[in-house]
């Protein structure tokens, strides 16, 4: 690219990328919450609206995915304390952790076993909404469960209800959904579109795993494979779409709709806080480190976890060695006008959620003042992480999710991250700290895949 090696002069965190080096950087644009908000294109608001579409869902949700039936029909994981993990850091990488130490377990969300069941299915849902109102299918206070149906059409002897449902499954089965995906946003959007009807594409790129795309199959997924990067995948998918006027591109980079769907973790993780009788504000503030690929489930989590607790929650994005995106492009102030290929990267990784070149432009410019900054974490680690929480918590999650762990090892012993606490007057608040792991997936992956992660050791 123009310029280049004056970039790389003027930036020695991109001499330090380039050599695959673990890195951490600061966001220096990060503001005040109330100041970031003040050229923001969404708001509060709407994440409510997102807020209130799941809950009208959420009838529907509860009769086809009987695993919801707990939270009627809310797609939610639990916040769990993992008090021997964070002792175990301490002890094994000197993390001199203080506070307290939760993983988020979207892990374990029902239906897709992964963070992308928020925005994946949430934006399926939005779609059928639209598409269900625009064609008289559904009326105002009408209920939603009439837009399902568990076994394909309604059999002899079913109820006459069954026939609206059998009347706008076949309106549905006119339709395509389609998503470019390394595999976790495929499986979601594959599963609910499914349920509802769709046909469904899943355009996967060579970094995503075979057993996802098998997964996906076995649902009745049309599953197309490129060589290519993530990037790829999403071009030729979006290219298929658009030739096809009944085709409905879901796009990771650029959706407002997914982001929004991501958001609505911020309200439902102040309620579990609430519920164990931990507050979270300037006192007692909370650190968030989420995995990052192209940008879209961190940056929306980060935006509705901002709306709900402000200045009091810090979050930062963790991103592989040979695909730190997010990182490079808000670093570098050129967000998605550059990917990890332009610096020699090769933008593969173990994380194969996290396979991505080139970051989200549209998640780029609202977290530009919002986000406190990024790092990096080598591919062995991701397996060590995986393996110490197995040990120490009897809890499986996939590698890319384990990227989270590099936050709170590298918090105590990164000297711009020991700085930014001392510049956000945060030195005498770190015991009342609370800290989240967010961990992104992990119950969908089959035992023997399991077996294969457990004892893959990758040079240092």
């Amino acid at each position: 690219m123009e310029n280049f090696e004056k970039l790389v002069s003027e930036q020695p965190l991109v001499k330090q990328m380039q050599r695959r080096e673990e890195v951490f950087w600061v966001n220096p644009q990060k503001t005040s919450f109330a100041e970031s908000m003040e050229d923001c294109e969404l708001n509060a608001g709407d994440v409510e609206d997102a807020q209130q579409r799941l809950l009208r869902f959420a009838p529907l949700i509860e009769k086809y995915f009987p695993e919801t039936k707990p939270l009627h029909g809310l797609i939610e994981s639990p916040l769990v304390e993992i008090n021997a993990m964070k002792d175990y850091l301490n002890e094994k990488y000197g993390a001199a952790l203080d506070g307290r130490l939760f993983l988020k377990e979207d892990s374990h969300l029902a239906i897709a076993g992964s963070v992308k069941a928020r925005g994946g299915i949430y934006e399926v849902l939005n779609y059928t909404e639209k598409l269900a109102r625009d064609h008289g299918f559904l009326g105002e206070g009408e209920s939603y469960e009439k837009l399902g149906g568990e076994h394909g059409f309604p059999g002899e002897g079913e109820n006459y209800e069954k026939l609206g449902e059998e009347e706008v499954r076949r309106f549905l089965n006119g339709y395509t959904i389609q998503v470019g995906s390394t595999g976790n946003l495929g499986l979601s959007i594959g599963i609910i579109s499914a349920v509802l009807g769709y046909k469904v594409i899943v355009h996967m790129s060579a970094d995503a795993k075979q057993w996802k795309k098998e997964l996906l199959r076995s649902h009745g997924v049309v599953v197309k494979e490129y060589e290519g990067d993530y990037g790829e995948a999403v071009k030729k998918g979006r290219e298929l779409s658009d030739a096809d006027p009944h085709s409905y591109f879901i796009d990771d980079e650029n959706s407002r709709t997914l982001f929004l769907g991501y958001a609505t973790a911020g309200e439902r993780i102040k309620k579990q806080f609430h519920d164990k009788g931990i507050v979270i504000d300037e006192e007692h503030p909370l650190f968030v480190y989420i995995p990052c690929g192209v940008g879209g489930a961190p940056g929306g989590i980060s935006f509705g976890l901002k709306q709900v607790f402000k200045d009091a929650v810090h979050c930062f994005f963790v991103e592989p060695v040979q695909a730190p995106c997010m990182l490079l492009g808000m670093a570098i102030g050129l967000n998605h006008e550059i990917s990890v290929q332009d610096i020699g990267l090769s933008g593969k990784t173990h994380a194969d959620g996290l396979a991505v070149g080139r970051p989200s432009g549209f998640v780029g410019t609202i977290m530009k003042k919002m986000f406190s900054g990024g790092m990096t974490v080598r591919d062995y680690k991701l397996y060590e992480y995986m393996r110490d929480l197995l040990a120490q918590e009897d809890i499986f999650l996939e590698p890319s999710a384990c990227a989270a762990f590099q936050g709170p090892v590298f918090l105590n012993r990164n000297p711009e991250l020991q700085e930014y606490i001392r510049k956000n007057g945060l030195e005498n608040k770190m015991q009342g700290a609370v800290h989240v792991v967010w961990a992104t997936g992990g119950s969908l992956v089959p035992e023997d895949i399991r077996e294969e992660y457990i004892h893959t050791k990758l040079p240092e």
